[in-house]
């Protein structure tokens, strides 16, 4: 459900009428240690007044502001909210033959787990491929629950790429031919010219982008698309990196080896998703450039979830032992490293969210993987520019920010496990200075 500006009014009674509140009130958490997604180590016990969707003000000292809702933090933890920055909010519950079937069925099935991510914490994601934007848009009206969205749209991709979900009997393609029900459904357009690209580019950034997304290389998930190969050419890179710089945005890369990583760079790409083949030049050169690397701790449930004896499952074998690799190269050479789940086709592994982030005990301290799925995850959402679609400070907790926070019961800064529990252990969810959750009551 879509409204004009003019009736934005009505979004609001009708979130209120079946989503709970739809405006914010101003909010005084009282006795809390802030951790304020940059350092890590706590506040001193302090005082923070949220006024509208805003953090107004931070004080060791108590605040007098009439009117304010009161809440006792009793010494809990105070954070930013969450970010997941590899999301696919369309392709959590459906199955690959239902993701591209019926469409409002779809959409009920992404707003239902979009209110199940919010109240994991995750109050923003990252879509990185998928037709999300009336989901997008009902979030932000009011109609539905959930994390705010940078949506991609749909995935760009070549003749047999990753992404590419077509049958064969969909062959053989003609170009400026009809769209098959993949690309109808804005889920994934194929693009085998620099033209194409620049095309189906813009249709995304048309429909609101905040940044596109392309297959540089093969993936695990696509049927006809080996992990090896190395899909666009230099000139469709580059003519999908000119597009969305002229809307002042960037492309993030699906990219596992060094030769689609390396092609991407060199057209401009400003962020490679998953990267887990790369080698230790490829490294260096990704430190070396400044370009961002989005990592994913990815569990092995995901890899099991496909069949034994399937193209998936034994790409899946090859990609899987190189992602302790990745984050010893990651670390090693000090890459701008962000996190994300890419969960797909699972809302089991969906439920897992906060676990996920948790994993990251493995290479980091709780204190560097917060650190990550908070303020470092906001600073690649800045990449977006004037296409951001919510302006503000968000991953932080610090004067002017945006009002995203959790009040969590203990301390996650000395036990990460704390995140994989949200039900039992995030007593306040709020999002854009509007409680979601209110456990304390």
């Amino acid at each position: 459900m879509s409204f004009p500006p003019g009736r934005r009014w009505l979004a609001a009674v009708l979130a209120l009428a079946f989503c709970g509140p739809a405006y914010a009130e101003d909010v005084l958490f009282e006795n809390v240690r802030i951790f304020d997604g940059k350092s890590a180590s706590f506040s001193a016990p302090s005082h923070v007044l949220v006024k509208g969707n805003v953090i107004e003000r931070i004080s060791t000292t108590p605040i007098e502001e009439a009117g304010a809702r009161r809440i006792s933090g009793n010494g809990r933890t105070l954070m930013p909210g969450l970010i997941d920055n590899h999301w696919h909010a369309m392709l959590i519950r459906v199955t690959p033959a239902q993701s591209f079937g019926d469409v409002g069925y779809n959409n009920l099935q992404a707003g239902a787990e979009a209110t199940d991510t919010l109240l994991r914490g995750f109050t923003t994601v990252r879509d990185v491929g998928g037709p999300v934007f009336g989901l997008k848009a009902a979030i932000d009206e009011g109609v539905v629950k959930g994390p705010r969205i940078y949506p991609s749209g749909a995935i760009i991709t070549v003749t047999s790429g990753h992404g590419d979900f077509r049958q064969l009997t969909d062959l053989p393609r003609t170009i400026g031919g009809m769209l098959t029900r993949m690309e109808q459904v804005g889920g994934a357009m194929v693009a085998d010219s620099p033209d194409e690209v620049r095309v189906r580019a813009r249709e995304q950034l048309m429909q609101g982008a905040s940044q596109i997304k392309l297959t540089a290389g093969g993936g695990v998930s696509s049927p006809f698309s080996p992990v090896d190969v190395t899909t666009f050419t230099e000139p469709e890179l580059r003519a999908a990196v000119e597009a969305a710089e002229n809307w002042g945005t960037y492309v993030a890369a699906h990219a596992f080896t060094p030769d689609a990583i390396q092609k991407a760079i060199a057209a401009g790409v400003k962020v490679i998703e998953h990267g887990m083949l790369m080698d230790e030049a490829t490294a260096k050169l990704i430190a070396e450039k400044g370009v961002w690397l989005s990592l994913q701790p990815l569990p092995e449930a995901l890899k099991l979830g496909f069949p034994v004896g399937s193209v998936q499952r034994t790409k899946a074998e090859q990609v899987w032992p190189g992602i302790a690799r990745a984050y010893a190269f990651a670390k090693k050479y000090k890459i701008k490293t962000a996190w994300g789940t890419d969960v797909l086709f699972s809302q089991a592994l969906a439920q897992q969210q906060g676990a996920i982030l948790a994993s990251l005990a493995r290479w980091y301290t709780p204190a560097e993987a917060l650190i990550m799925a908070t303020s470092t995850n906001a600073e690649l959402l800045e990449l977006s520019g004037k296409r951001n679609p919510y302006p503000g400070k968000l991953g932080v907790v610090e004067q002017g920010a945006l009002a995203d926070l959790l009040l969590v019961d203990g301390n996650p800064l000395e036990n990460i496990e704390l995140v994989a529990d949200p039900a039992k252990n995030f007593k306040i969810i709020m999002k854009d200075g509007v409680i979601y959750k209110n456990a304390l009551n």
